[in-house]
């Protein structure tokens, strides 16, 4: 997540950023914490379950994902 990220509002996932996980590759060390991985995919969102950040997936699916 990057520094200047708003908690407040969603962090926009393509399908390029798929299987996504929490913390994304970017966020820096401070705000590291166990990787789980989220599907964004179902619902069209999703919240980490350690630190809270919230992910809306945006764009199309990838085929092979309903």
């Amino acid at each position: 997540m990057p520094e200047n990220q708003d908690k407040t509002k969603p962090i926009e996932v393509t399908a390029k950023q798929l299987p996504l996980h929490c913390p994304m590759p970017d966020a820096p060390l401070w705000a590291r914490h166990p990787r789980v991985f989220l599907d964004v995919t179902s619902e069209g969102s999703a919240t980490c379950p350690y630190c809270g950040a919230q992910y809306k997936f945006a764009g199309e699916l990838p085929k092979g994902h309903h």
